[in-house]
């Protein structure tokens, strides 16, 4: 046995698939002195009972990509290193057992020809001939993908360590991680049983044991553990060595071939949580009880779908706990607590599947201190306060465990944990009928319902038109004709105070914000390949304060981007002020006729233009006022001290009356974003977009000798051209748009809608997405082109819009 190093370039901790495949792709990538230590012995922890299936397709065409890149490492990783690892690619069928499965299942193959992956629609019939030994009589139809397959979950994990040092990387078995040695917040080196080994970077791939060693050192990872069963059988007459890999989850179950006999387990809607109090001690290569009576619910309802389970010989029922995150998605990145502290955790029983991409992608997160690619619905700052809590993570995980297999409805929201975090308007809202969802623990008001009309503040899922429909169409009708009061409190809020505090923004911020007291600048920050890290306004409260405001489920991501990209040595603090303030956003037409009645300060628009920020009096409240739109109409937000928000919020309601206030939710912000063309972060633009594609260059200063961060790109990108152009789509009305569908210009797919919603002022629906053509993008080809989206499988005729569909200044609509 080789002697641990005292010095490595970096450290993996865990040797389960994750922690291997980094080892793999760091090696790959030059890190050849990169070291992984293994407290017991490779994949001993739970990768060795993975049940194996993998499949690609995701709503998130990276992620989608992060599990194709796995399928493409299974298919040459044997060759590559000599050991066999059970990779078959026979392809993998998914069912639908009734209108509404079938829906969401040409959905998905809509979203799979989107990203560019092959699926295919079959008839019950066909679906037998590939699948013969199952019952079809409640079948609808059935979806292929011939690119997915199986594996043999630790012999591919020993493929993958096998290659990482063939690469020159060094792994260590039975050497266990006791501490990490920080000074002044800089990692310096990992201490073990076995010595101690100095380094800068530190990669936690621990699976299960990584929320409880990470808080350790400050670092939050969501992640609990949960209780997955499945059943191995004899061997089965009729069943073939290609058999695809088989799920049905309308019977919220999975299968695939093993040694002639089938795996077959599946997401129970009452899962059991496990370890609540912390994992056992010496926990390694280690499986719980076999739990029949829990798994009787899956069995009875596989015994539907396969008959011959009922005869068939049982070899086990192996019961192994997996880590599972509230979202239902894996933890991947730089922890924001703890520079050069890296995750890869909590893959919710799909780490075969992400294990060769997402290796790749820690790896090279690790080499360049970034992403390959934009990864944020996996990122480990896509979570915040709530997640601290375990009690609250395990309530929601339960949940989101408990949904694997049910219906994916549009605009879905979680029950559990909740109320978390409420607004001082809460049950006043609440009182008014206001249906709430959540984001980021915060409640906030989706729609009001009609209570004078018998209407239930309750969504009702479906892929059309859902229940709440109309009441968002009066919301905004009030917001294009009248006014509308929104609760947007959950909003993230900092400050950003000392002497070099413009000086800073000057470099992180891509539009100029070197501006007077009071100015408010709508701007993005990039990274330096100029893609869109953050989309906020920045209001300057003072020579050396600025006031920040962005969305809600950004906080962590956002305070983490701005806090590490000031250029060191200079004298500035962020600060999260979220908590302090209140907001409402006061929007429409006659905003300004409802503000001047309760207030004495002149709000007209001389004296408080657009792109200011004012503090102003209402009812006795300080109140900082910022002239800006979200919506496309006239308005204000309103930041205030949370103390003062229900007295604020009586006044502009009474001052409201007369002049049509309605309340107002995020479902209208969303339609009425749509017929404005405003981005969302997230969905439009992102990481992978800078603001020439996304059509914001002109918030970038290009023409003022301003350097900032991403500056270089920017610049050789205007002179190159772009490769994609965010455009606006409208189809007709009864089209149900929702984003992930395919566009297509003369007939030939060129991507896939970010976004998708109604326009109720248009009376079209409306969706977002990038045209993309290697050889470039301008307007000569946009317009020279005829369109059509793809819609859950059908092709429907689409008009494309290079402007605005709705400019408040015409009072008209361009469609």
């Amino acid at each position: 046995m080789s002697t641990l190093p005292s010095t490595a370039k970096a450290v993996i901790i865990g040797g389960g698939i994750i922690g291997c495949s980094t080892a793999y792709h760091l090696a790959k990538l030059g890190w050849t002195d990169t070291v992984l230590l293994e407290r017991k012995k490779l994949t001993s922890g739970t990768t060795f009972h993975a049940a194996g299936l993998v499949g690609q397709l995701r709503s998130n065409a990276n992620i989608t990509q992060l599990l194709g890149y796995s399928v493409d490492l299974y298919n040459r990783i044997e060759e590559e290193t000599g050991l066999g690892t059970g990779w078959k690619m026979n392809g993998g069928l998914r069912l639908a057992c009734n209108e509404e499965r079938w829906t969401e299942v040409k959905r998905q193959a809509t979203t799979a020809h989107s990203f560019g992956l092959e699926m295919e629609l079959l008839t019950p019939q066909e679906a037998l001939e590939l699948w013969p030994l199952m019952d079809i009589s409640d079948l609808v139809g059935a979806a292929f993908m011939p690119t997915d397959g199986q594996a043999n979950p630790s012999d591919i994990t020993q493929a993958l360590a096998k290659g990482a040092r063939m690469a020159g990387a060094t792994i260590f078995e039975d050497t266990k991680v006791t501490d990490i040695e920080i000074e002044n917040g800089r990692i310096r080196a990992v201490i073990t049983d076995q010595g101690r080994v100095e380094c800068e970077k530190v990669i936690c791939c621990a699976g299960q044991w990584t929320r409880a060693f990470a808080k350790r050192f400050g670092v939050n990872v969501p992640l609990v553990s949960m209780e997955h069963q499945y059943m191995v059988t004899e061997p089965i007459e009729g069943v073939p060595a290609n058999l695809p890999t088989l799920r049905d989850p309308d019977r919220l179950t999975y299968y695939k071939e093993e040694v002639g006999g089938l795996v077959m387990g599946g997401y129970e809607p009452n899962p059991i949580p496990w370890a609540v109090n912390g994992i056992p001690q010496g926990f390694h290569y280690s499986l719980l009880d076999s739990n029949f009576d829990h798994f009787e619910q899956i069995m009875e309802l596989a015994l539907g779908r396969v008959p011959a389970l009922e005869t068939a010989g049982i070899k086990t029922l192996t019961n192994g706990p997996e880590s599972f995150t509230p979202d239902g998605n894996f933890i991947i990145g730089e922890a924001p607590e703890l520079r050069n502290f890296y995750v890869g955790a909590g893959f919710n029983a799909f780490g075969i599947a992400a294990g060769g991409g997402a290796g790749m992608a820690l790896a090279e997160w690790v080499n360049k201190g970034e992403p390959p690619f934009d990864l944020w619905s996996a990122d480990i700052r896509r979570f915040g306060r709530p997640h601290f809590d375990t009690d609250w993570v395990r309530t929601r995980t339960v949940e989101a465990y408990g949904k694997h297999y049910t219906m994916a409805w549009p605009y879905e929201e979680h029950s559990s944990g909740r109320p978390c975090r409420k607004s001082p308007l809460y049950e006043t809202l609440k009182a008014q009928g206001a249906c709430f969802g959540e984001k980021l623990g915060w409640e906030r008001p989706n729609w009001f319902a009609d209570l004078s009309l018998g209407e239930l503040p309750q969504d009702e899922y479906s892929f059309g038109r859902q229940n709440w429909f109309d009441a968002v169409g009066r919301e905004h009708k009030a917001a294009r004709e009248a006014a509308v009061l929104l609760d947007q409190t959950s909003f993230a809020k900092f400050a950003l105070k000392g002497p070099d505090a413009g000086a800073a923004l000057d470099w992180i911020c891509a539009n100029d914000v070197a501006k007077p007291v009071g100015a408010l600048t709508y701007t993005q920050m990039l990274n330096d390949k100029g893609g869109i890290e953050c989309d906020l306004t920045v209001g300057r409260v003072a020579h050396d304060e600025f006031y920040i405001v962005t969305g809600t489920g950004f906080a962590t991501h956002d305070f983490n981007w701005i806090s590490r990209n000031i250029p060191d040595g200079l004298n500035c603090q962020l600060f999260d002020i979220t908590s302090s303030n209140a907001v409402l956003s006061l929007m429409g037409p006659r905003a300004r006729d409802v503000l001047v009645q309760v207030t004495r300060d002149d709000v007209s628009n001389e004296a408080f233009p657009f792109g200011t920020i004012r503090t102003i009096g209402i009812a006795g409240c300080p109140v900082q006022a910022l002239r800006v739109t979200y919506v496309g109409e006239l308005g204000w937000e309103l930041h205030l001290p949370v103390e003062y928000a229900q007295t604020v919020y009586d006044a502009l309601k009474s001052a409201g009356e007369a002049h049509g206030l309605r309340n107002a939710g995020y479902r209208v912000i969303e339609s009425l974003r749509l017929e404005k063309g405003y981005r969302a972060w997230g969905s439009d633009i992102g990481p992978d977009h800078t603001p020439l594609e996304a059509g914001l260059g002109w918030a970038v200063k290009l023409r003022k000798n301003i350097d900032f961060k991403g500056r270089t790109a920017i610049e050789a990108q205007k002179s190159a051209g772009v490769k994609k152009r965010l455009c606006g789509f409208t189809v007709a009305p009864e089209v149900v748009l929702q984003g992930r569908e395919t566009i297509y210009r003369n007939g030939e797919r060129v991507g896939w809608l970010t976004s998708g919603g109604y326009g109720y002022t248009v009376g079209k629906s409306i969706g977002y997405g990038y045209v993309r053509r290697a050889d470039g993008v301008d307007d000569d080809y946009l317009l020279s082109g005829t369109y059509e989206l793809e819609v859950a499988t059908e092709r429907v005729t689409a008009e494309l819009h290079m402007d605005p569909l709705y400019d408040p200044k015409m009072a008209r609509v361009k469609c």
